[in-house]
């Protein structure tokens, strides 16, 4: 074969496998080299170029520059310093001098050996291709024809490539024949031995927002942001959106026309119901705003352990819970807070039995009456610690109270919490304690209730579940600092990287 020709065949080779030009002639230059060894001899280092323009083949030997005698030990790989500045004045030792030789003509082995390496080097690098295209494309939608299915899997012809549906991306109650078009979302894209393996997905969250980024145009521009997405995959989804454009009504764009924008995202995912939410920066009307269609009375964050308890009136409560805990359970995925939800009575009947609580241990500790009790509480005290070291001014100007009165309800606050540290010290002295827990930073009355309750030890400690110790604690420690506490136990106790106490 000419050297033209050979070029043609590596340009026409390039543009139906979409691989560049210079891989191909790579390929070709691989292939003549391993033909050539079969001539010359496999251990000789024969190195073979092809020339871009002309097509002609040059081929070479290369061999090694060696100092002397007790170095050389190979004539077909090395060459005496001595020769080698025969062939070239400037050569130093370590060099690799290279001999032109005759560029052999093929038989038939060594033809076909050069032609599957030809094949196996264009093979490697359109898997490479592939590989690299569709690993950059993964995160979005594609359009493919369906090739087979097999067990309820479904493999996609994608072109240029074979992608795959695992059954459990699929969404409920959907079936796909072959040849049936599908749309679906690249989820991965692994490299597997016979080539890259494309992962398809329709049960995606992020499935949902490239739909609406192709059905909206102010996603598209960026106008109109998807902050959040929270799906149960062919029943419904909540995505959450804000507007960078005051003049511009998120929900409004993303919903369309008589809704014929988010009609066409329902469409393709099968009916699938859709909630559109405003997205907002303060958690309590995020939260709010997601739960939607239901309307909150009041909420209640806890910032520290990230939840925060929604009230709610009766017939509000199955609309905010929904089917299944379908309509909380994605609130609280799409905005990331844990949410509890409570009826208006249930919350007016806690309230209630806190303040009844409150109230009586104000009564005994203090030695006042109800309407005394009553009064403090509605100026927010809702503990003794409070009485015993609130500034005087504040608890006298409590109506009905003056500095005498303050001062003395100070006292008997003081009196009884030095009472009740004595009477842990003393409890705490009657048992066999582990010094350690209290260095944990427990109090002393926690350490007592642990120890009661059979936990006197750190190793005892640590080998607690975060529940479990909020719970012998009586609800003193919310799980999440239950955890870290049993995290920094278990440290301390030696339970990782043979680290002792």
């Amino acid at each position: 074969m000419s050297g033209k020709l050979l070029l043609q065949v590596a340009d026409q080779v390039a543009r139906e496998k979409g691989i560049e030009r210079e891989v191909i002639v790579a390929a070709m230059e691989s292939a003549i080299q391993t033909a050539s060894r079969k001539k010359y001899g496999q251990h000789k280092n024969i190195q073979a170029r092809l020339d871009p323009k002309t097509g002609d083949f040059l081929l070479q030997q290369l061999r090694e520059v060696v100092a002397g005698d007790d170095e050389f030990d190979d004539p077909d790989t090395q060459m005496m310093l001595v020769d080698a500045r025969k062939l070239n004045p400037a050569a130093q030792v370590g060099d690799f001098l290279a001999e032109d030789l005759p560029v052999i003509e093929f038989g038939r082995i060594a033809a076909q050996t050069a032609k599957q390496v030809i094949f196996q080097k264009v093979r490697e690098a359109e898997r490479e291709r592939i590989q690299k295209e569709y690993a950059e494309r993964r995160g979005q939608l594609i359009n493919g024809l369906v090739k087979r299915v097999e067990r309820n899997n479904i493999y996609v012809d994608l072109g240029r490539a074979m992608a795959f549906l695992p059954y459990e991306e699929q969404l409920p109650r959907e079936h796909y024949r072959q040849g049936d078009r599908i749309r679906a979302f690249i989820k991965e894209v692994r490299d597997a031995s016979k080539g890259p393996q494309i992962i398809l997905s329709r049960t995606h969250p992020q499935m949902v927002a490239r739909l609406f980024e192709m059905e909206v145009p102010e996603i598209y521009d960026a106008i109109v942001e998807i902050k959040a997405v929270a799906r149960d995959a062919g029943f419904r989804s909540k995505i959450a959106v804000i507007s960078h454009d005051n003049h511009v009504d998120p929900v409004g764009a993303c919903v369309g026309m008589r809704g014929s924008r988010v009609q066409g995202v329902v469409t393709e995912l099968q009916g699938e119901r859709i909630d559109i939410i405003q997205w907002s920066a303060d958690p309590a009307v995020f939260v709010c705003n997601a739960l939607a269609p239901a309307e909150v009375s009041k909420v209640i964050l806890d910032e520290e352990d990230r939840s925060i308890k929604v009230v709610v009136g009766e017939d509000q409560l199955s609309l905010a819970i929904g089917r299944r805990g379908q309509n909380v359970r994605l609130a609280s995925e799409l905005t990331g807070w844990r949410i509890d939800i409570v009826t208006d009575q249930e919350e007016h009947a806690k309230q209630e039995e806190q303040y009844r609580l409150l109230a009586r241990s104000f009564m005994e500790v203090l030695d006042v009456d109800e309407d005394v009790a009553g009064a403090m509480i509605q100026e927010g005290f809702t503990n003794i610690e409070e009485v015993a070291y609130v500034p005087l001014e504040e608890m006298a100007g409590i109506d009905g109270f003056d500095l005498e009165i303050a001062q003395e309800l100070r006292n008997r606050a003081r009196e009884f919490l030095v009472k009740q540290a004595d009477e842990v010290e003393e409890r705490k002295a009657t048992l066999t304690v582990d010094s350690q827990l209290t260095a944990l930073g427990l109090s002393d009355e926690m350490v007592v209730q642990l120890a009661e309750k059979g936990v006197k030890t750190l190793e005892e400690l640590a080998d607690l579940a975060a529940d479990e110790l909020s719970e012998l604690l009586e609800g003193g420690m919310t799980e999440k600092i239950a955890a870290a506490m049993i995290l920094e136990a278990r440290r301390r106790a030696g339970w990782f990287d043979g680290e002792g106490a």
